[in-house]
C-alpha cells in the first residue's frame, strides 16, 4: 500500500522531456553569452590599457617639461612596475638614449615615436617591432608622440 498514493494526490514535478529542453536552453543561452561576455572583457581590457597608457604619457610629457629630456624609465615618475590590464608590465623605451634602431615602427618601417616608445604587449602578451607583425596586431601603443593611443591593428 506504501506504493499507492491518497486518493485525489497529484504527482508534481518535471518529466524528463521538461527536463532535457530546460538544459537545451540554458546551454544555449550559455553558448550565446560565454563569447559575449569574453568579447566585452577583451574591449574593457582595451580602454582601461588605453586610460592607462594615456596617464603614463602626460605623466612623462611633465617630467619631459621639467628635466628637458624624455624620463629614463617609468620610475623617474613614480609608474616603476605599472601592470597592463593582462598582467604585464607596460613598456617604455627612451629614443633618445637608446636610438631610433630599437623603436617600434610603422608599415613603412618608420618609428612612430621620436622621443620614447610605450605600449602595452597585449591579450597574447608577446610583441615585435614593426606593429604589422601578428605578435604586435594587439597590442596598445602610442603613436605620433602622443597624437594616437590605441590598438596598433588601428594604427595607419
Amino acid at each position: 500500500m506504501g506504493d499507492v498514493p491518497p486518493a485525489g494526490y497529484r504527482f508534481t514535478g518535471f518529466t524528463l522531456v521538461e527536463l532535457t529542453v530546460a538544459i537545451g536552453v540554458i546551454v544555449v543561452a550559455a553558448s550565446i553569452a560565454v563569447p559575449s561576455y569574453s568579447s566585452y572583457l577583451d574591449r574593457v581590457r582595451i580602454a582601461q590599457a588605453i586610460t592607462d597608457i594615456s596617464v603614463l604619457n602626460i605623466n612623462a610629457r611633465h617630467y619631459m617639461i621639467d628635466n628637458q629630456v624624455p624620463p629614463p624609465s617609468l620610475a623617474a615618475f613614480g609608474a616603476a612596475g605599472k601592470l597592463d590590464p593582462w598582467g604585464k608590465p607596460y613598456v617604455y623605451l627612451d629614443l633618445t638614449t637608446a636610438g631610433i634602431g630599437k623603436a617600434r615602427k610603422n608599415k613603412n618601417l618608420v618609428p612612430i615615436n621620436s622621443d620614447f616608445d610605450l605600449y602595452s604587449y597585449g591579450k597574447d602578451g608577446k610583441s615585435t617591432l614593426p606593429l604589422t607583425a601578428k605578435n604586435s596586431r594587439d597590442d596598445v601603443i602610442l603613436a605620433n608622440d602622443g597624437r594616437f593611443i590605441g590598438l596598433a591593428s588601428k594604427y595607419e
